[in-house]
This record gives structure tokens, sequence and C-alpha cells, in this order.
């Protein structure tokens, strides 16, 4: 496996394709799950090389899907990862594990193993940091450009509810990032209580 190689190609596409419009889903995004990724790895005690390789690798392809959809993005990232990472010395079978880490961040989450449990929280990592805020509003501004949230009333009760139904899966990401996710939906749920119905 080739990562250097395979890292150099996605980035390269990511930056020359990915939408201006995609404030959220945009490079510097798939850099910070990389970034989570190998740090949720470390204090999960995964030490195999070749699993750290996968892991990195599904990171950088887990939202490449969005180049040409926005909706159904990773059964497209899986098809970019099929296509292009046999060129760089992955086999069916890691490409198959790529895959399944890929599918799993779909909302909602279904990780079966703790490599997809490690994507899915470095995937929505920001949900329990301290710049929750300006991430949350690029998602907001992202949606709004695609006609898929009307205003901030309606964002605000989409992200009670979002809020409310994640989960970690980690113990690491659980005890990094529940306390700081709970207050923030706390503060959101005092927010949309004083919206009219």
């Amino acid at each position: 496996m080739n990562l250097r190689k395979a890292e150099e190609f996605i980035l390269t596409k990511l930056k020359r394709d990915l939408s201006p419009t995609l404030y959220y889903h945009g490079i510097h995004h798939t850099l910070d799950v990389v970034e989570v990724v190998s740090q949720l790895a470390q204090a999960e005690n995964i030490t195999d090389p070749d699993l750290l390789l996968l892991l990195r690798t599904a990171a950088l392809y887990h939202d490449c899907g969005f180049i040409t959809t926005y909706q159904g993005h990773e059964a497209e990232g899986c098809r970019y990862a099929r296509e292009s990472l046999p060129e760089f010395g992955y086999a069916d079978d890691q490409i198959e594990l790529i895959c399944g880490m890929i599918m799993a961040t779909k909302i909602p989450q279904s990780p079966q193993n703790l490599l997809e449990e490690i994507l899915c929280d470095a995937d929505l990592d920001y949900l329990g940091r301290s710049d929750f805020e300006p991430i949350a509003n690029s998602l907001f501004e992202e949606l709004k450009e695609r006609n898929f949230v009307r205003d901030e009333t309606a964002w605000n009760r989409i992200q009670v509810t979002f809020l409310s139904n994640h989960h970690y899966w980690t113990k690491t990401a659980t005890n990094l990032r529940q306390a700081n996710k709970q207050d923030r939906l706390e503060t959101l749920k005092e927010i949309v209580s004083h919206y009219s119905v």
C-alpha cells in the first residue's frame, strides 16, 4: 500500500474538484478528520501499521464522493476508492475494509467494528469541541446554499434533534467530547424553547 501516493492523488483531486460552496465538507474537514483519526487510533491502542494505513486512507477518502454528488456521497466515495486505490497497491479486501469505514459514516452512523467507530467519531468530533460554533455555522451556510434549510430557527431545531440522537462510539471520544456536546445541546434547547411554535 502506497499511502503517500494515494494521499497525494486524493488531496489533489479534492482541492481541484470540490465545490467552493462546500463550506463545511471542504478539504479542511477531510484534513481535520485525518488528524483526529490518528489521535483516536493511538488512544484506542491501534498499533498494527496496516490498520493505521487503512484508517488514514478511509479518512482521506470518506467525503470525496462530494465531488460528484451531495446525497449518497458515501457510496460515491467507495466508488472512487475502488477505482483508484488498486493503482496504489491496495488489495481488494483492504479496499472493502476502507469502504466499510466510509459507509459507516452515513447518517445515522452504523459502525460494525473499532476502525469504523474511530472514523465515525472523528467525522463528528467537532460536536464536542470548543470550535463547535464556527464549524456548525459553516454547515448551516452549506445547507442553506442547497436549500436544505430555511433559516436559523429551522437550523437550531435540526441541531437539537441531531445532537439528541447522536452518540460517540469509542471510549476515547466519549470521554473527550460527550460532556461538551451535552452542554451545546442544553444551550440549543434553551434557544429553541423561546421560539414560537
